[in-house]
């Protein structure tokens, strides 16, 4: 297995904010570049990418299904697949999604790690909900 210290990952900032003193874009390195990226595959519909319209999840057109226990595993089943196929850097390790009532939408918490890499595996929480 590789060290951590040799896996090198960059990305362009989301944010697009210029660096204070060189004027650049900001870029994310590593663990935050791969976070950052999950995001995006998540928060991208298919066939919103030009030139290759499967990149991308289908996780919102699951948020106006019903508010259950079997939609909640439609989304976890959808972002397992939509990160098997487009987020090869990364391993799952575990996925719950479950129905919030109170708020409308679903608690995702989702653990994964960076493969060939020796850091601790990573545990983020989201919440998806109906918005327009």
């Amino acid at each position: 297995m590789a060290s951590t210290s040799n896996l090198k990952f960059r990305d362009v900032n989301i944010t697009f904010k210029k660096h204070p003193v060189t004027d650049d874009i900001l870029v994310s390195k590593d663990a935050s570049a791969i976070k950052q990226a999950i995001v995006n595959l998540l928060l991208t519909n298919k066939g919103e990418r030009l030139f290759n319209p499967d990149y991308g999840s289908d996780i919102r057109k699951y948020l106006f299904e019903p508010l259950d226990y079997a939609t909640a595993g439609l989304v976890a089943n959808n972002i397992r697949y939509t990160i098997r196929q487009f987020e090869p850097r990364i391993s799952v390790l575990t996925l719950d999604a479950v129905p919030n009532f109170d708020d409308n939408g679903f608690d995702i918490e989702m653990t994964y790690e960076i493969r060939g890499s020796s850091q601790v595996p990573t545990t983020v929480e989201f919440f998806l909900s109906r918005t327009r």
